[in-house]
């Protein structure tokens, strides 16, 4: 699978909402991909925490407060239909500043 991954200019990570600790899930996928090529860390990245629509929306509101990430963070939920047009938006830009340092 992680091969796959080398051809992406742009990685995403999708951590559900209801995850104990959002931001170590992440580190621990950053750190299989340090494992398996560290190049894969050069990539940008984008952390979305997905599945929104479990918890209520004053919840929602103190897990953003409290999420302080070194990359873009995003919140979505598919089945509300929520924060998806962001994620689109976020990943075009990402992939069209990547198009710009290459030429």
């Amino acid at each position: 699978f992680l091969r796959h991954i080398e051809h992406n200019s742009v990685l995403m990570f999708l951590v559900p909402v209801d995850s104990e600790d959002i931001l170590k899930e992440y580190h621990i996928l950053l750190n299989e991909l340090k494992q398996y090529n560290p190049e894969l860390l050069d990539k940008q990245r984008l952390l979305v925490v997905s599945k929104c629509d479990l918890v209520p929306p004053d919840e929602l509101k103190k897990i953003r407060k409290s999420l302080k990430a070194d990359v873009p963070l995003l919140f979505m939920s598919a089945h509300a239909q929520m924060g998806i047009s962001e994620v689109k938006d976020a990943l075009w830009k990402l992939l069209n500043e990547d198009d710009s340092n290459n030429n």
